[in-house]
């Protein structure tokens, strides 16, 4: 069995999605543990602001069969997978961040994710819910990885949301 951390996200009927997204992964999943969830101006692109958090959980999937589940997820969500677009709006999306130390560079399995460590939407949460764990290339505290990151344009509002 492995822990991964996902990173959960949506601006289109985002109170939905999210709770909906979070459900879906309790219920494919053991051991799911949820941080808070945080409101965030959309990046890379002009678009309504996001609802993002981080979700741990326990898997016996190995990181591409998990990817791919994240993605049937996903698309029952009718999220959209095309024009190569990495900045844009989203039903919801599911990103594999960490899982376990597993370090891979392929194009289309980057992990640990490299938005752990450039996005406070990314960071904060997992910070959060994984404080003492360590960054796998980095050999860093994740809890100290946030305490010295630097937020500029990356505003941070936690959010009330119940599961």
């Amino acid at each position: 069995m492995a822990q991964a951390f996902i990173g959960v996200g949506s601006n289109i009927d985002r109170d939905h999605n999210i709770r909906a997204g979070v459900r879906a992964l309790q219920t494919q999943f053991s051991n799911v543990i949820i941080s808070t969830v945080y409101e965030t101006n959309a990046i890379g692109f002009e678009g309504d602001s996001f609802f993002n958090l981080v979700v741990s959980l326990v898997t016996d999937l190995e990181p591409r069969q998990l990817q791919d589940e994240l993605h049937v997820i996903e698309s029952k969500f009718k999220r959209k997978r095309s024009g190569g677009l990495r900045y844009a709006s989203r039903t919801l999306d599911l990103d594999l961040l960490l899982y376990d130390d597993f370090v891979s560079d392929e194009a289309d399995m980057e992990i640990p994710r490299e938005d752990v460590t450039r996005f406070a939407f990314v960071l904060c949460p997992l910070a959060e819910i994984a404080g003492e764990l360590k960054h796998p290339v980095s050999d860093r505290r994740y809890a100290d990885l946030w305490e010295d990151f630097e937020q500029a344009n990356q505003e941070l509002h936690a959010v009330k949301l119940e599961f």
